[in-house]
C-alpha cells in the first residue's frame, strides 16, 4: 500500500531508508530535501521534449512520450541505482508538487513489493516549511556569537566548541564560503533555496533550550543571504568576542588560505573584489611577493587597510561582549584554552 505524508521533521525524514527526488536533474540542483538522492523519470532535455509537444502539439502524443520515457528511466533505476534493495527498503519519494512523475515511480515500487511514501504536495510542501521557518517565524534560538576580527580563529573555536558536545551552527560549511575576501571554497556556492534547505534541516535539530554558539558574520555569507528570521536572532544575541595580536593573526590567515596564494589568478580576483581599497599601494606592493609564497605580509596589510576598520566600523552597533576572550599565538593549544573558556562561560550563562 502507498503511504502519504507531509511530516519532515528531522526523525520522519530520518527513518526512510531513501529520500528520492524524481525531478530533473536542473531542479534538484537548485534545491532538494537534505540528503536526498536524485533518480529522475525524465531528465531536463526529456521533460523540456515532453513539455513543448504537450504545448504546441498533440496532447495525446505528448503523454504517449512521456509514458515511454518514464517507463524506461524507472526501470534504468531500478536495474541500477535500486538494483541492491532488499523487500524491507522504506523510501520516500517527492516530485515538484506529488504529480505524476512521483506517482508513476511509487506506483511501480508499490508493485514491486517495497513499503514506499510519496510526499503529499511533493517538493513544494518543503520549500513552503523552509520559508515559514527562516521567513515568517521568529528563530526559536538562544544565539550566541562568537565575534572577533579576521584571523582571530573563530572558525577553530568553534569546531572545537562542537567537538566538547556544545551546540554550534557552521553557517560558513553551510553556505561553502568562509566569509571573507578570500572565502570562496572550490565547487562553489549552493543556491540560495539549496543553502536554506540545508539551514532548515540544521536549526530543526538543535535544542531550543540550549545555547547555540555562531560565528558572527555579516547578513551575506559571499553570495548567500542570511534569512531574516535567523539573522534577526544573531542581531539579538549575546557576544562572546576572540582577540590575537596582529602577527598571530596574519600569520594563521596567511595558513588558512594558503591554497589562494598558489593560485595567482584567484588572488588577483579576491583583491580585485575588494571592497574598499584605501591603501591600494601597500597592499600592491605585497601582491608579487604574496604569489611566491610570501603571503603573510599581504595578509597583515589586509588586515590593517581592509579587515580590521570594516571591524571597527560594524563595532559601532555591535552589542557589549558577554566576555573576551584571546586565542593568544592561535597555536592548537591557544585554541584548546578559547575553546575551554568559552564552555565555561556558556555553561554559567
Amino acid at each position: 500500500m502507498i503511504r502519504r505524508t507531509t511530516d519532515l521533521g528531522p526523525a520522519a525524514r530520518d527513518a526512510y531508508d531513501a529520500l528520492i527526488d524524481v525531478r530533473s536533474p536542473s531542479e534538484f540542483v537548485g534545491d532538494h530535501l537534505p540528503g536526498a538522492i536524485n533518480l529522475p523519470v525524465l531528465d531536463d532535455a526529456q521533460r523540456a521534449e515532453v513539455g513543448t509537444e504537450y504545448v504546441q502539439g498533440s496532447k495525446f502524443l505528448a503523454r504517449r512520450r512521456g509514458a515511454a520515457l518514464v517507463a524506461r528511466s524507472i526501470a534504468a533505476h531500478l536495474e541500477g541505482a535500486l538494483g541492491d534493495r532488499d523487500g524491507s527498503f522504506r523510501p520516500l519519494v517527492y516530485c515538484w508538487r506529488g504529480g505524476q512523475r512521483s506517482g508513476a515511480m511509487v506506483t511501480v515500487m508499490d508493485q514491486v513489493g517495497w513499503p514506499v511514501t510519496v510526499l503529499e504536495g511533493g517538493y513544494q510542501t518543503w520549500r513552503r516549511q523552509v520559508t515559514a521557518a527562516l521567513y515568517d517565524t521568529p528563530a526559536p534560538l538562544r544565539v550566541v556569537l562568537l565575534d572577533g576580527p579576521t584571523g582571530s580563529g573563530k572558525t577553530e573555536v568553534l569546531a572545537r566548541l562542537q567537538a566538547r558536545g556544545l551546540q554550534t551552527l557552521d553557517l560558513e560549511t553551510l553556505a561553502r564560503h568562509r566569509g571573507s575576501l578570500f572565502g570562496g571554497l572550490p565547487g562553489g556556492q549552493p543556491a540560495q533555496k539549496l543553502f536554506e534547505s540545508r539551514l532548515y534541516d540544521a536549526l530543526c535539530r538543535l535544542d531550543p533550550s540550549r545555547p547555540v554558539v555562531v560565528e558572527a558574520e555579516s547578513s551575506r555569507i559571499g553570495e548567500r543571504v542570511v534569512p531574516p528570521s535567523l539573522w534577526a536572532a544573531m542581531q539579538a544575541a549575546r557576544v562572546i568576542e576572540l582577540s590575537a595580536p596582529v602577527e598571530a593573526r596574519a600569520r594563521y590567515t596567511a595558513g588558512a588560505y594558503a591554497e589562494i596564494s598558489a593560485d595567482a589568478p584567484a588572488l588577483d580576483d579576491a583583491l580585485t573584489r575588494r571592497p574598499r581599497p584605501p591603501a591600494k599601494a601597500a597592499v600592491g606592493a605585497r601582491r608579487e611577493p604574496a604569489r611566491r609564497g610570501a603571503f603573510e605580509p599581504l595578509a597583515a596589510a589586509l588586515i590593517a587597510a581592509h579587515s580590521d576598520p570594516a571591524y571597527a566600523r560594524a563595532g559601532t552597533g555591535r552589542q557589549v561582549p558577554l566576555a573576551r576572550v584571546s586565542t593568544g599565538a592561535l597555536g592548537p593549544d591557544d585554541l584548546d584554552a578559547a575553546a575551554d573558556r568559552v564552555s565555561t562561560l556558556l555553561g554559567q550563562a
